[in-house]
């Protein structure tokens, strides 16, 4: 036997209403609410309204949030995605059966559809007095009446359409993060940059160092993958001669849950023929600083208990000289065995993975920078053996052209000058691929036919990744990537493979 409704949480006194209101032949779900005008036309429209009822007939829209009773009159607050506005309506003006409808089977919740005049009562408020009132859609669940808090935190998450509907501030937080992907999209195409898709599902997962999600397509017989990225294909179009891309990417990694991670998130890569990875420090300074700019207004903006200054140019240092300047560890005064035992007394629990004075770096910034840079700062100067991806050092040996931005301990941005020699590529690829075979999870697999599109030759690149959830979270001054994912991915709750089994 299928789920039936008493398995659901729909309230049995509303479900009463909705048969009463069929009962009546009335339709709690009717198809089309022809005229609407947006609250925020109405009230600008009817700016200059009296106390006495206008003679402009307005048609609008939405979701009742209060409902008062006054007797012969009852007043409501009705809100669109435009805004909110106050309902008077009497008995005298829409009669007697359908005054007795409303006081008895309309809701706070219920969408509803009305047609009215505007006036300002008493105390000076925009109201419209209501001629005409149809129910649109009859809500089976009742509005909670505070829905904010840490206790309810992981409802929020597990019923975002609940959040959105009654915390205002969320959904102000979603409108953020549209308009920070539409100035994007602007900026790009104002420098000339394509937008271009590539696939989600591939044979071969590259990019990043991440454990992927795995399928299984059942008419081709293969494994494939969820990516990780979309570095590989955008890269094979500038083989194919597109000199200006980007891809803005939802990306999948099978990794912890965290506040500044989430298994699906979205990311922009962008990629430049003839550049390198200035350039690429220069573009994330312009595109950061230049969305601040349309969503606030100005580059200084604040973020927690921080002010962050996005005013370019950003602060820049290579990785080494973050660790001697802010963790006091020059690490070429240091014998491997010194190092070491450094990163031992001072807690970082991978100090064994190391092999080398460069591995050793890394795991020192990590463990020691990160989370002291605050503001906006791009460590630059990655060693080889953790950029597999990354053009050699034109001048450091053992180095790369690699780049990380930084704001408030978040790397939000991660950039090269591209490693175009096929060669070396491979040879990496295949260092990727013997970690990988030794159990290493995240590192990448070696894909043949990227090498081969490289064999045809790439011009220089230079390309940058930047997370868009994350530069969200900077914008929109919200703690965690859950804020500014709308279904963030959550814990099963408890029971829940129970409430959703079905008898057979």
């Amino acid at each position: 036997m299928e789920k039936g409704y008493s398995d659901l949480d729909f309230e049995a006194p509303r479900q009463e209403k909705v048969k009463e209101l069929r009962s009546r032949g009335i339709d709690p779900y009717p198809f089309v609410f022809e005229g609407k005008q947006a609250v925020a036309e109405v009230r600008e429209r009817a700016a200059g309204a009296g106390h006495e009822k206008g003679t402009e007939l307005f048609r609008v829209a939405g979701r009742l949030y209060t409902i008062r009773d006054h007797g012969k009159t009852f007043f409501a607050d009705l809100q669109d995605e435009s805004g909110r506005i106050q309902l008077y309506i009497r008995k005298s003006d829409i009669g007697e059966e359908e005054f007795g409808l409303f006081g008895t089977c309309f809701e706070r919740g219920d969408i509803v559809g009305v047609q009215g005049y505007a006036f300002r009562t008493k105390v000076g408020e925009l109201t419209l007095w209501v001629e005409d009132i149809t129910l649109l859609a009859k809500a089976l669940c009742s509005l909670p009446e505070k829905f904010h808090g840490l206790r309810d935190v992981e409802k929020r998450y597990r019923q975002r359409y609940v959040d959105l509907i009654v915390n205002p501030d969320v959904r102000e937080t979603f409108r953020t993060r549209s308009r920070i992907i539409t100035a994007l999209r602007e900026y790009l195409g104002e420098w000339g940059y394509l937008e271009f898709e590539t696939p989600i599902l591939q044979p071969v997962y590259g990019g990043a160092n991440a454990r992927p999600f795995t399928t299984f397509h059942h008419y081709l017989q293969q494994t494939l993958f969820l990516r990780i990225a979309p570095e590989l294909y955008l890269k094979r179009l500038v083989v194919g001669g597109f000199e200006k891309v980007y891809e803005i990417a939802r990306n999948f990694r099978n990794e912890d849950i965290d506040t500044q991670h989430n298994p699906e998130f979205t990311m922009v890569e962008i990629y430049e023929a003839y550049r390198d990875y200035n350039d690429m420090m220069a573009l994330c300074e312009g595109i950061i600083s230049t969305i601040a700019e349309k969503i606030h207004g100005k580059t200084v903006i604040p973020f927690g208990e921080t002010t962050i200054d996005l005013n370019p140019p950003f602060r820049r240092m290579t990785m080494d000289e973050a660790v001697r300047s802010i963790a006091g560890i020059d690490i070429w005064s240091h014998t491997f065995e010194e190092l070491q035992a450094i990163a031992r007394d001072k807690g970082i629990e991978e100090w064994e993975s190391a092999g080398n004075h460069r591995e050793m770096l890394v795991l020192l910034f990590e463990g020691l920078v990160e989370e002291q840079l605050v503001q906006p700062t791009f460590i630059y100067d990655f060693p080889v053996e953790n950029s597999p991806l990354a053009k050699r050092h034109r001048s450091r040996e053992g180095f790369t052209e690699r780049f990380e931005l930084f704001v408030s301990g978040m790397e939000l941005a991660n950039g090269f000058s591209e490693l175009n020699d096929p060669v070396d590529q491979l040879a990496r690829f295949q260092r990727q691929e013997e970690k990988r075979k030794a159990g290493d999870l995240e590192a990448q697999m070696l894909d043949y036919d990227f090498i081969d599109a490289l064999g045809y030759g790439m011009p220089p690149t230079g390309g940058v990744g930047i997370g868009i959830d994350r530069l969200v979270m900077l914008l929109a001054n919200r703690p965690s990537i859950k804020e500014v994912i709308l279904f963030p991915q959550m814990k099963p709750e408890a029971g829940a493979e129970k409430k959703g089994e079905t008898d057979t």
